[in-house]
C-alpha cells in the first residue's frame, strides 16, 4: 500500500509529531512538496504533504492562517508538514487551530530532520510500493495463464475474481454470460448483459465503467469495468470485472492478464469455429446433393446428432444499409449477432446447431426440430428486425433426405417475409394458410389493373357494368342463371355482358386460364378504386 501520514509519523528516523487532525492520519501521501508562497494551491495535485516553515507566511495571525488552511483542505492536500527552529521555535497556535477546525493533519517536524529526509522516505516507501504491485502483479499473470492453461474460462475468472478481490463474468457478443466467478456473482452479471451486448458492437479494445442496474439491499451497486475482447473486427467478448473502488496497480495487472488470455481463447475459438464451419459446409452440400449418407460420415461426432432427429432449415438475410456500398461489412453485423445468438442457445441446451454464412448476405442454419435454437429465433427476429432489417424463412421440420426440399421452403417462407414486412415466416403458414394474401404483391396488382383496365374504362362511361357482371359469373362457375339472379338481369343480358367481355379483352373465356387469370385479377382489386379515366381514352 501506499506511504500514509501514520507510516511516516511513525517512521523511526524522522521523529515527528502531530499536532493536529490525529483521526486522519491514515491519508496517503502522494509526494512531498515544500513550498512558502502564501498560496501554494495552483502548484499542487492533492495528495502531497506541504511542508513549510512560515517565512513569508503570518502564522500567527489566526485570520491568516484560517484562510491558509482552509485553502489547503479544498486543493485535497495530505497534510502539513511544519519545521521548527527555522523562523518559529514552535507551531503557532494559530496555525495549530485553523488545523483543527479544518481536520487538516499538522506535522511538526523537528529542526534536525530535514525537509529532504522526508521527501526521500515517501520516495522511497512509494518505489516499494510500486515495487510491489509489480510484482504481484506479475503473480497474478502467473497465476491467471496456469488457471487458463489447465482448467479454462471459468478458472481464469475465479483466480480473477481473487485477485481483484470481487468477481468477474465473460460474456458472448449477443450478451449471454459464459461464465461468471463466484457463483453468486451469476445473477448480478446476467443484469448487464445488454451494456454487454452493447459495448461488443463496438470496436476491439474498448471499455466502459457501469453501475449495477439494480442496486439495492441485495447489490452494492459495485463499480463494474466492462472490456471488449479480440483483435478482429468485431468483439469476440466481453469481459466483466465487478470491484468495490476503482481496481489498484496489481488488480489492473491482473484484469489486463485477463483480458491477453481471454483474447487468445478468443482467437483459438474462432479458428475452430472457422474449420467447423468448413466441415458445416461441406455437410450441407452434401445433404443438397441428395447425398445423406456421405455427409452423415462427414458430420462424425460434430453435427451427427443433428442428422438423427428431424431439424428446421433457416435462411435468414439482412438488408443493406441505406448510403452504405455494396459488400459493406456492417451489413453482416445483425447476422454475426443472429448466428451467435442461436450457437449460445444451443450450447446452453446441450443442442448441435449447424450456422453457416453463406457468403452472399444470407445465413442458413440447421437446428433441432423444437430445440433452444428455433425457440429463441422467433423472438430475436422480431426484436432485431426493425433496428436491422433482419428478414428469415423457416421450413417446415424435415429429415436429411429432403434437405433440398427444406431449403426451398425457408427460401419461399424468406421471400414472403420479405414482401410481407415481416422478421420471420415459417414455411408451414403458407402450407395452412391462404394464397389471397399473396396477391397484395405489386407486381400482381399492376398485372390485375392492366387486364381489368378496358373494362373498367367501360363502365365508366355508363355502357353496363361488365366488372361486377364477370365477377359474378366466375364465382358461379359460369351458371347463368344463378349469376343472373344475383345481379338482377335476365340470362340473355348477361350472356350479351359477357360476349363483349371477350370482345374487349380479346380473350375466350371459354379458356380456363384466362378464367383462372380474371378471377385472380378481380380477387386482387377487390376494394380498390378503378382507375381514373384520361380524357383521352376511347370507348369500348
Amino acid at each position: 500500500m501506499p506511504p500514509t501520514l501514520a507510516s511516516l509519523v511513525q517512521h523511526p528516523a524522522l521523529k515527528l509529531t502531530v499536532r493536529a487532525g490525529e483521526d486522519r492520519l491514515d491519508m496517503p501521501v502522494r509526494w512531498v512538496h515544500a513550498s512558502e508562497l502564501v498560496d501554494p494551491v495552483p502548484y499542487m495535485e492533492g495528495g502531497e504533504l506541504l511542508l513549510v516553515t512560515a517565512t513569508n507566511l503570518a502564522a500567527a495571525d489566526p485570520g491568516a492562517m484560517g484562510r491558509y488552511v482552509r485553502r489547503l483542505a479544498a486543493a485535497g492536500i495530505a497534510g502539513v508538514g511544519f519545521g521548527v527552529g527555522v523562523n518559529y521555535d514552535e507551531v503557532p497556535e494559530a496555525l495549530v487551530d485553523a488545523a483543527r477546525a479544518e481536520g487538516l493533519p499538522l506535522i511538526e517536524v523537528p529542526r534536525r530532520t530535514p525537509f529532504i529526509a522526508i521527501g526521500k522516505a515517501v520516495s522511497e516507501a512509494v518505489a516499494a510500493d510500486q515495487y510491489r504491485a509489480v510484482t504481484d502483479g506479475f503473480e497474478a499473470q502467473r497465476d491467471l495463464t496456469r488457471a487458463s492453461l489447465a482448467e479454462g474460462p471459468a478458472a481464469l475468472l475465479a483466480r480473477l475474481a481473487a485477485h481483484v478481490d470481487g468477481w468477474a463474468a465473460l460474456y458472448e457478443p449477443s450478451g449471454g454470460v459464459v461464465a461468471a466467478q463466484p457463483p453468486w456473482a451469476a445473477r448480478r452479471a446476467a443484469r448487464l448483459g445488454d451494456a454487454a451486448a452493447r459495448l461488443a458492437q463496438r470496436r476491439p479494445h474498448t471499455s466502459s465503467v457501469v453501475g449495477d442496474p439494480a442496486a439495492d439491499a441485495e447489490s452494492t451497486g459495485d463499480r463494474v469495468e466492462l472490456q471488449t475482447l479480440g483483435t478482429g473486427r468485431r468483439s469476440g467478448g466481453v469481459l466483466a470485472v465487478g470491484t468495490a473502488g476503482a481496481p489498484g496497480t496489481a488488480a489492473r495487472y491482473a484484469v489486463h492478464s485477463a483480458i491477453a488470455l481471454l483474447t487468445l481463447t478468443t482467437e483459438r475459438s474462432r479458428s475452430l469455429r472457422a474449420a467447423e464451419q468448413r466441415l458445416g459446409a461441406a455437410v450441407l452440400r452434401m445433404l443438397l446433393a441428395g447425398q445423406p449418407d456421405h455427409a452423415r460420415t462427414v458430420a462424425g461426432d460434430l453435427y451427427g446428432a443433428l442428422l438423427d432427429a428431424p431439424f428446421r432449415l433457416l435462411v435468414a438475410e439482412a438488408e443493406q444499409p441505406a448510403g452504405s456500398p455494396a459488400g459493406d461489412p456492417a451489413a453482416d453485423a445483425p447476422l454475426e449477432l443472429l448466428a451467435e445468438t442461436l450457437e449460445a442457445a444451443a450450447a446452453q441446451a446441450g443442442e448441435p446447431v449447424l450456422v453457416l454464412p453463406d457468403g452472399d448476405g444470407r445465413l442458413v442454419v440447421i437446428a433441432v426440430d423444437g430445440g433452444a435454437a428455433v425457440a429463441v429465433c422467433a423472438g430475436y427476429a422480431d426484436r432485431q428486425a426493425d433496428e436491422a432489417g433482419l428478414v428469415t424463412g423457416l421450413s417446415a421440420p424435415a429429415g436429411p433426405i429432403a434437405t433440398g426440399t427444406a431449403y426451398r421452403q425457408a427460401e419461399q417462407a424468406l421471400s414472403v417475409a420479405r414482401r410481407r414486412g415481416r422478421a420471420l415466416v415459417e414455411h408451414e403458414e403458407l402450407a395452412h394458410g391462404s394464397l389471397l394474401p399473396l396477391l397484395a404483391d405489386e407486381a400482381v396488382l399492376a398485372f390485375a389493373d392492366g387486364m381489368l383496365r378496358a373494362l373498367h374504362e367501360h363502365d365508366a362511361k355508363g355502357r353496363g357494368d361488365l366488372v361486377e357482371s364477370l365477377r359474378a359469373w366466375l364465382s358461379h362457375h359460369g351458371q347463368w342463371d344463378a349469376a343472373a339472379a344475383d345481379l338482377g338481369v335476365h340470362r340473355h343480358t348477361l350472356r350479351y355482358r359477357m360476349r363483349r367481355v371477350e370482345e374487349i379483352l380479346g380473350r375466350s373465356l371459354d379458356d380456363p386460364d384466362v378464367r383462372m387469370e380474371l378471377w385472380l385479377a378481380l380477387k386482387a382489386t377487390v376494394g380498390r378504386r378503378a382507375p381514373t379515366l384520361s380524357p383521352e381514352c376511347g370507348t369500348a
